[in-house]
């Protein structure tokens, strides 16, 4: 299988896996470099995942679809241009051979979904749209903190060699914050350095595993001492409420700068 990033707009990434023949396509935000690609390549796009509403996940949707005849997946308490089949947790879908879960992850939006395949090609893959990015996590646009942290925590408790592939290249912006958040952390300082370094060279810092994220990410770490103890500095949250402290950094990342 080849996983590839597609990029679109400004900072997205349109995620297209194939097996030479098929492909499906997570988010197509925009038709352009989907239909693109698919005819260079020679693809017959099978299916389309799609992860929330949000029109740069969505805009290019009716598009590829009436251009390739995909099936169309997505979350079932969304609204989302139909025809498409409607899912939530306990779900699955079959595409290229592959059995994808959905999981429900709300926080970013109400009715966020994931999806996890356990094996593809010797590791799991995740495609986990807006809510865990590398070193941080989708804005609360519709969640409560309790909805994104549980969200959070569910995808932490995936097998470490999951790979991450988040729909937005933020690392560097979100390395910045995680470094204020945890300026003692090792091993988030030599990450933070090799993605400056794929990114000088114009190269995608994605995906993500989730070992990786959740020695390096403080949106995974809220419950950690010293991120506890940081979030209280910033505004006095409580280091034994949970919630509260995880409140805490989503609002400091949203005021940083």
């Amino acid at each position: 299988m080849k996983l590839l990033p597609l990029p679109a707009f400004q900072d997205n990434y349109l995620w297209l896996l194939h097996d030479g023949h098929r492909a499906l396509v997570v988010d197509p935000g925009d038709a352009k470099p989907v239909l693109g690609f698919l005819r260079q390549a020679n693809l017959q796009l099978e299916a389309i995942l799609v992860t929330h509403h949000h029109m740069d996940h969505i805009g290019g949707l009716d598009e590829v679809r009436e251009a390739t005849g995909a099936a169309v997946y997505g979350p079932a308490h969304e609204t989302i241009p139909g025809p498409l089949t409607r899912l939530q947790q306990g779900d699955s879908v079959e595409a290229l051979g592959l059995r994808f879960q959905v999981l429900d992850v709300p926080g970013h939006t109400a009715g966020h979904i994931a999806f996890f395949a356990p094996d593809v090609d010797g590791a799991p893959l995740l495609f986990c749209g807006d809510t865990l990015f590398s070193g941080g996590c989708g804005r609360l646009f519709e969640g409560t903190p309790a909805q994104m942290l549980a969200s959070l925590d569910a995808l932490a408790a995936l097998p470490g060699d999951s790979r991450v592939c988040c729909t937005h290249e933020y690392t560097l912006s979100n390395l910045k914050f995680a470094r204020a958040v945890e300026p003692g952390n090792a091993e988030l300082a030599a990450y933070q350095q090799r993605c400056e370094q794929l990114r000088a060279q114009g190269q995608p810092t994605l995906p993500s595993n989730i070992a990786l994220e959740r020695a390096i990410n403080p949106f995974l770490r809220t419950r950690l001492p010293a991120v506890a103890q940081a979030a209280h500095a910033f505004n006095g949250a409580s280091t034994q409420d949970e919630v509260a402290g995880f409140a805490a950094i989503r609002q400091w990342k949203n005021e940083f700068r």
